[in-house]
């Protein structure tokens, strides 16, 4: 995987940041969703690099980046923290402005990386998400009953780190079978990567930390955005699966107008939730066509 890339650690202001970069051309940054790292971009990433240059991380938390010993709030596992440490990453390489995509937790990060960094981000690509405002907002009983790990993984420490690491294999596996195609479409290599990672104690907290986050510092950050009228001003394309969460239960592009005023593109992906992933051809070039416009 990630033939022909550079493989690096980047320290940041308040992480060191597992970061891989490869290609050549204008700057792309690619952020992996839960319980995932960069990996998740292994299909995608190298037919982006024939045109871009691409740099792929492992968020705070995830992976084999760092994982900052938890403050009180949680905010130091906030998206706001992610953005900062990926600009940063992005900084490091010589890249000041770059264009970038983000699936499940890695779009919400860059959701708060176009408003906190609206000089840095060119174009934003924001991949089987709806805003964390709008659906902590709109809790629905088929939304929680499909996403109980949203709940789950935000309670106290260490109640959900204890159960997730009393069995780690079966937790991953069960948590990326959701969908009707279980996980056929998973490379071997690349879920070996995400259990590794996934079996050592501190990345399931990172992980747990992540999520409290969410439910705490992240959601009062978006509102007072939202009330403020503040919204993603740059180019935007959303993608998302059609048979999964998102396009099951949500209307997305209905949804994003209310927080993005550039929406170029929107599409429905034949697949579920793990879109880079079940759908990389037809990511990859989504992507290419969005990022070259």
């Amino acid at each position: 995987m990630f033939e022909g890339f550079t493989r690096t650690v980047i320290e940041t202001g308040g992480a060191r940041i597992v970061t891989v970069h490869g290609g050549n051309g204008p700057p792309v940054l690619l952020m992996h969703g839960n319980p995932f790292t960069h990996v998740s971009w292994h299909r995608v990433a190298p037919v982006l690099a024939k045109d871009f240059t691409v740099v792929c991380t492992d968020l705070r938390g995830y992976g084999d980046s760092s994982k900052p010993e938890p403050v009180a709030d949680h905010a130091n596992y906030s998206f706001r923290a992610m953005a900062q440490d990926n600009v940063e990453v992005m900084a490091n390489l010589g890249f000041t402005r770059f264009a970038a995509a983000g699936h499940d937790r890695g779009g919400r990060v860059l959701h708060r990386m176009c408003l906190d960094h609206p000089d840095k981000v060119t174009r934003a690509a924001i991949i089987d998400i709806v805003p964390t405002h709008h659906l902590l907002n709109h809790v629905s009983r088929a939304w929680g009953l499909f996403s109980w790990h949203w709940f789950f993984m935000a309670q106290p420490y260490d109640l959900p780190e204890r159960l997730m690491l009393a069995d780690p294999e079966f937790y991953l596996r069960r948590k990326l079978s959701k969908g009707p195609d279980g996980m056929a479409f998973f490379a071997p290599e690349a879920f070996a990567e995400y259990l590794r990672c996934f079996k050592n104690p501190a990345t399931v907290r990172g992980m747990c930390e992540d999520y409290r986050a969410t439910f705490g510092v992240d959601l009062a950050m978006d509102t007072a955005d939202f009330a403020a009228g503040r919204r993603i001003g740059c180019p935007v394309l959303l993608l998302w699966g059609a048979t999964g969460g998102v396009g099951r239960n949500h209307q997305p592009l209905a949804i994003w107008h209310d927080y993005a005023s550039n929406i170029v593109g929107a599409e429905a992906l034949p697949c579920g939730h793990y879109v880079p992933e079940e759908c990389s051809m037809a990511t990859a070039a989504a992507l290419r066509a969005f990022f070259t416009a």
